[in-house]
């Protein structure tokens, strides 16, 4: 005849070991995101500053305050559509092209349903929506995902992937 209590107990110590390991694992993420001394809740302050002062920029036609958000690096990779492109200046030199040369209008942009997703203390995910207001009325806009790393300058955008809705 099986012990019933016995296997009762051992069910109960293997069930509090899978929620304690479940719990460590399931809050790692937020401990990783303040272990260098910075709350999630200000990292997401930070590049939700960004994001917002790239805005600004962009609606007051400067192209430098805009691409100030971005990693200074060759490093640095944006994606749209088909289209790869290595580095800053790779970066400024196709939005100047297609936004800020002579026949081009920047327009008006506007951010929304930011996601914002800690990696890590240093790291974090962004996902979003833009939107252009132009001056003649079209609206271009489409998706984007980000990813941002913490500098001792702040969090920069080391990875652009950008959308445009057909």
């Amino acid at each position: 005849m099986r012990n019933f209590a016995a296997s009762s107990s051992v069910f109960s110590l293997a069930s509090f070991f899978l929620l304690g390991s479940f719990l460590i694992v399931s809050v790692s993420p937020l401990r990783g995101a303040q272990s260098q001394g910075v709350p999630a809740a200000q990292a997401f302050d930070e590049i939700d500053g960004v994001l917002h002062a790239q805005q600004d920029a962009w609606n007051r036609h400067d192209l430098d305050g805009f691409m100030a958000g971005y990693w200074n690096s060759p490093q640095l990779t944006f994606f749209s559509g088909a289209t790869k492109r290595d580095g800053w200046q790779a970066t400024m030199d196709r939005y100047r092209a297609a936004y800020a040369s002579p026949g081009h209008e920047m327009g008006k942009l506007e951010f929304s349903g930011l996601r914002i997703e800690m990696l890590g203390a240093d790291s974090a995910f962004v996902r979003g929506a833009w939107q252009l207001t132009m001056p003649d009325g079209k609206t271009p806009h489409g998706l984007f995902t980000l990813v941002f790393r913490k500098f001792p300058e702040g969090w920069k955008i080391v990875h652009d992937h950008t959308s445009v809705a057909e």
